[in-house]
């Protein structure tokens, strides 16, 4: 497949690359070069709060709404 580069230095990747690749609006590529070649890397983006969601404690057991409020008072 071939792409043409803009004049603002811009390439559009064929849709059918970004089909099978599933790259979306967003997506994140890391772009290196290596030995002549464009190299582009999807990036798979890490949601913090995914990660540690539900991981933390609430001392003594009891619900994070009356946690709260235990230490609001």
């Amino acid at each position: 497949m071939k792409t043409i580069v803009s004049e603002k230095g811009q390439i559009t990747i064929p849709k059918a690359v970004r089909e099978k690749l599933g790259i979306t609006p967003g997506t994140v590529l890391e772009i290196e070069t290596e030995k002549g070649r464009l190299i582009a890397v999807k990036k798979q983006v890490v949601d913090v709060f995914q990660k540690w969601r539900g991981k933390g404690k609430v001392p003594g057991n009891i619900t994070v709404d009356d946690y709260l409020k235990k230490v609001r008072e």
